[in-house]
């Protein structure tokens, strides 16, 4: 049985992608979400590029997700007279929310967040395009903010603005934001990401808003600020996934502090038992470059030993040179890092009060799995928690989601070790049910004869959340 990889590769669309054989080419190099970032392009766009990827994905029969990722509260500057200036250390800059926003120069530059003057204050630290320039602010007017330059550099249209150690009041969701959302619904996306969230509320009126539009999609809670660090717990209970968003939380937590705080993200979602995506910069020199360096192997890798779901592209895949190389290379660094896991027990869970049958069922399976020659498991599922339960266990056994549902598929493809299947198992006698999931497996060429696998449904097929038995079986033996 071929090695499969547990770990899943989210790829973000833009111009490189456009290109039908260049997408071909990523989806079958691996990738299975694929990101929309509503913060560029319109939304004709995006929908020309979603149905692209479907046509292809349709036509190799993969199931893929996609992910629209909202834009958020992003605070930047405007734009400068001639496209970009030189900051030099020591000079005053002023950041004016009247200013035209085409009018920036050296000393001044227009900025759209009209409520930065309220939100800091004298010696506060200010970073521009993702921290590479520094300022100190040095007084504030009602719609001004005089600052010093501490680290200067060339600065250019745009750029966004973050508050070293947070505190920034903007409001997780835009107007735009509003509008974006129902947008979503509409194209079918299966996850929309919430940028910059501070608390559980933020998700929560997300969620409000997918519904009052007619949608279901699941909602992914971006972690990159200071205050949503601090309330991770409860934003992560709101939500249905998490992305540790490394620019900006790394920018306002200070870039030392991000590789503790990533492994915590991950380690919390897990007992959450929601998926985590871990993102921004992951092979970031591949978007001009054939190959990764060496410590963007080691960052990728060691995401995967941290029980990390996904890995995500950004840049390389949206604009980048080489999109096909940077998924493939993603798909063998994964491959490798799953081969050494230091451990696939269960310890983090066996201590766990469990509070649902599935969740025992879940559980019950993973230990037997852990602990017996199985090659497979077979979970028949409407709404895929059974299989994202399992996940949660580590273990390099692979898990098959298998689903009468396009929706419940599509959203299992986050899901780390599962492996979405069509089936349908309402219309098939009970006593041969067993039977005829694992020859749709066989099928397929994932299972032998004598394999052992572990199925598990429930007494009530077609029935959301009932699963609560498991049984193990031998490929190729007569059922009964």
């Amino acid at each position: 049985m071929k090695h499969l990889r547990r770990t899943k590769i989210v790829v973000t669309l833009g111009p490189s992608l456009d290109d039908p054989d260049m997408l071909e080419r990523v989806i079958l190099a691996g990738a299975v979400v694929f990101r929309a970032n509503f913060s560029h392009g319109d939304i004709s766009t995006h929908e020309a590029r979603l149905n692209l990827v479907r046509e292809i994905a349709t036509k190799h029969e993969r199931s893929v997700a996609i992910l629209v990722d909202l834009q958020g509260p992003k605070i930047r500057i405007g734009r400068f007279q001639n496209k970009k200036i030189t900051l030099r250390e020591g000079q005053t800059f002023t950041l004016d929310t009247t200013l035209d926003e085409n009018a920036g120069n050296e000393q001044v530059v227009s900025l759209a967040y009209e409520g930065l003057p309220r939100d800091v204050k004298a010696d506060d630290t200010l970073l521009l395009d993702d921290g590479r320039l520094v300022m100190k602010v040095l007084r504030t007017q009602p719609t001004k903010v005089e600052c010093q330059v501490v680290v200067g550099g060339e600065l250019s249209n745009n750029k966004g603005i973050n508050k070293l150690g947070g505190g920034l009041s903007a409001a997780a969701l835009t107007a735009k934001d509003h509008t974006d959302i129902r947008e979503a619904v509409r194209l079918g996306a299966d996850y929309v990401a919430v940028s910059f969230p501070r608390h559980a509320d933020d998700i929560k009126e997300a969620r409000t808003l997918i519904k009052a539009a007619g949608g279901n999609m699941g909602i992914i809670a971006k972690i990159e600020r200071v205050e949503a660090v601090a309330n991770l717990d409860s934003i992560i209970d709101a939500s249905d996934a998490v992305m540790i968003a490394r620019g900006d939380l790394g920018v306002e937590i200070g870039d030392a502090e991000l590789p503790a705080v990533q492994k915590k993200i991950i380690k919390i979602a897990r007992v959450f038992n929601k998926p985590v995506i871990t993102a921004t910069q992951m092979l970031e020199t591949m978007t001009y470059n054939t190959i990764p360096t060496r410590a963007e192997v080691s960052d990728v890798a060691n995401a995967v030993l941290d029980g990390t779901d996904a890995v995500m592209l950004s840049g390389e895949t949206a604009v980048g040179l080489y999109p096909d190389k940077a998924v493939a290379a993603m798909d063998r660094i994964c491959l490798s890092a799953e081969k050494h896991e230091s451990s696939k027990s269960m310890h983090q869970n066996q201590h766990k009060h469990l509070h649902y049958v599935d969740e025992a069922i879940a559980m019950a399976t993973m230990y037997v799995a852990n602990h017996l020659e199985i090659k497979g498991i077979i979970a028949l599922t409407e709404s895929g928690t059974t299989p994202l339960l399992m996940s949660r266990v580590n273990s390099n056994i692979p898990i098959y989601g298998m689903s009468r549902y396009d929706a419940t598929l599509r959203r299992m493809t986050l899901y780390r070790g599962v492996y979405p299947i069509p089936f349908d198992a309402t219309h098939i006698d009970r006593r041969i049910l067993n039977h005829s999931a694992a020859l749709e497996l066989q099928k397929r060429g994932i299972l032998d004869n004598g394999d052992l696998v572990i199925i598990t449904k429930g007494d009530l097929i077609g029935v959301h959340g009932r699963t609560n038995s498991l049984k193990i079986i031998t490929i190729g033996e007569t059922p009964h």
